[in-house]
C-alpha cells in the first residue's frame, strides 16, 4: 500500500468512526469531498466534520446532506 493509499484509508476510517460515523452510506456520500477538501486535516474530535461544513459550498449536495445530519 503506498503512503498516500495509506493515508485515505486512515481518514475514510477516522471519518466512519469519529465524525460521520455511522453507515457506509455516508462515506460514500462524502468520501470523496474528504479526500478533496480536507485530506491534511487530522483525524479525531470532529475536524474532518468541520472540515466538511466549512466547505460545504464546495462539497456534494449528498455529502452536504450528511454535514446536515449531524447538525453542522
Amino acid at each position: 500500500m503506498t503512503l498516500r493509499a495509506g493515508m485515505i484509508a486512515l481518514m475514510l476510517s477516522a471519518l466512519s468512526t469519529a465524525a460521520l460515523a455511522q453507515t457506509a452510506a455516508e462515506r460514500a456520500a462524502c468520501g470523496a469531498d474528504v479526500k478533496k477538501f480536507c485530506a491534511s486535516v487530522k483525524s479525531g474530535g470532529g475536524r474532518i466534520l468541520s472540515c466538511l461544513a466549512e466547505n460545504k459550498d464546495k462539497i456534494s449536495a449528498d455529502c452536504a446532506k450528511v454535514v446536515e445530519s449531524h447538525g453542522r
